[in-house]
């Protein structure tokens, strides 16, 4: 697909790429790149600020599959949820409150697993 944007996200563990479909907050968060944050996480999803702060878009959801890329609109945030957080049921990836979906992470998004808080976070286009 054309206008796809792609990420590399990394931290001191680790990295991983994230496919983003062409939205206006991907486009947004293009423009801000690369960024550098510090890493937060909450239950098993990673989130951390960015220097943007887009609307809620109209198909924005709370509960989201393993890998997605989410923008937490609450936070000026970018939202990584691969498992449980906090106000989960069972083991699904329920976020704080309802997020832009941006895309997916490529592969297996269980390596987020290796974030530790307050470690440093850079995302650059690919």
């Amino acid at each position: 697909m054309e206008n796809q944007l792609r990420i590399r996200i990394s931290w001191p563990a680790g990295s991983v790429t994230a496919t983003l479909d062409p939205t206006p907050t991907s486009t947004a968060l293009a423009g801000a790149l690369p960024l550098t944050s510090t890493a937060h996480t909450w239950g098993e999803e990673v989130y951390f600020d960015t220097p943007v702060s887009p609307a809620r878009e109209a198909d924005a959801r709370q509960v989201v599959e393993p890998g997605t890329v989410a923008f937490w609109t609450d936070g000026d945030a970018l939202a990584l949820p691969f498992g449980p957080t906090p106000i989960s049921r069972g083991d699904e990836c329920r976020l704080a409150s309802p997020c832009n979906v941006l895309g997916r992470i490529d592969g297996d998004p269980r390596r987020l697993a290796t974030v530790r808080a307050g470690d440093p976070i850079r995302v650059d286009a690919l």
